[in-house]
């Protein structure tokens, strides 16, 4: 067997399984990667709320990091919830060195629940010391909003925010547009942008509350795609499928009394034993 790509993620733990570290590592496994961890936080939640965060000492989450990067041969990186400004500059100092390949930022910054997951003014330091060196950086619109001081009602908006995503120094920028503006219709519309280009993604949105994990799961299905050698485009694209797909599979599961998990594994379309 050859060798598979290793990918690591850095990001909290998510208990109730849908979300953070552990949908990483299911969707870099379901992609034929290697998974690997630093964890940032241990979170008490389920599908209805969050109930606890601790983070962890900046200490431990580096140590963990540069254990993996010593050892493995990482080809790519994706950051999820990054709960303190301390840890959010120590990553960016990593990423500074050139130690953090493939860099996907996915600023988690609010949880679907509504709960706040880091540190008020933390945005500043996103801007600072994550974005400049972000291979690909994947907000949805809150979290660009909250990231650029913006509001964004309309594709357009969505469009301009990603261009300053860019701007700001990103490689990529896709804002993700699962929250719906005004103009989107029955589409779910990401825009997608580099220092030329300008685009849209576009699928049909579908109607499943089963949609927990799902930002985390679109980013780290991006660095599993540029772990595997894809570029940055087709990483993306590929993503969206497979996070739209992974929905779609899920949309009749009864798991939870809030929003539920994704299907990563194609677990609906397999018969029982």
């Amino acid at each position: 067997m050859t060798t598979p790509p290793v990918a690591l993620t850095i990001a909290g733990s998510d208990s109730g399984g849908a979300a953070g570290i552990q949908a990483d590592l299911k969707t870099f496994a379901a992609l034929g990667v290697f998974g690997t961890c630093a964890i940032t936080a241990v979170t008490a939640q389920s599908s209805t709320e969050v109930r606890c965060v601790t983070a962890l000492e900046t200490e431990m989450v580096l140590a963990q990091i540069d254990a993996v990067l010593d050892d493995l041969p990482v080809a790519a990186t994706k950051t999820g919830m990054l709960p303190t400004e301390a840890i959010i500059a120590a990553i960016g100092s990593r990423a500074r060195a050139g130690r953090l390949p493939a860099l996907v930022v996915d600023p988690v910054l609010v949880a679907s629940t509504g709960r706040r997951l880091l540190e008020a003014g933390a945005e500043a330091v996103y801007l600072e010391h994550l974005v400049p060196f972000a291979t690909v950086v994947t907000p949805n619109l809150r979290e660009a909003e909250v990231l650029l001081g913006t509001t964004i009602g309309s594709v357009h908006d969505q469009r301009e925010a990603a261009q300053e995503l860019v701007a700001r120094g990103a490689r990529w920028a896709v804002v993700k547009g699962g929250h719906a503006t005004v103009d989107a219709g029955d589409q779910a519309v990401d825009v997608v942008a580099d220092a030329h280009t300008v685009g849209e993604l576009r699928a049909p949105r579908l109607a499943s509350t089963n949609t927990h994990g799902s930002g985390c799961t679109f980013a780290s299905a991006i660095a599993a795609g540029l772990a595997c050698g894809l570029a940055v485009d087709d990483a993306i694209r590929r993503a969206k499928s497979y996070v739209h797909d992974a929905i779609e599979r899920s949309a009749r599961w009864q798991l939870g009394a809030g929003h539920g998990p994704l299907d990563h594994f194609g677990w609906n379309t397999k018969e029982t034993p």
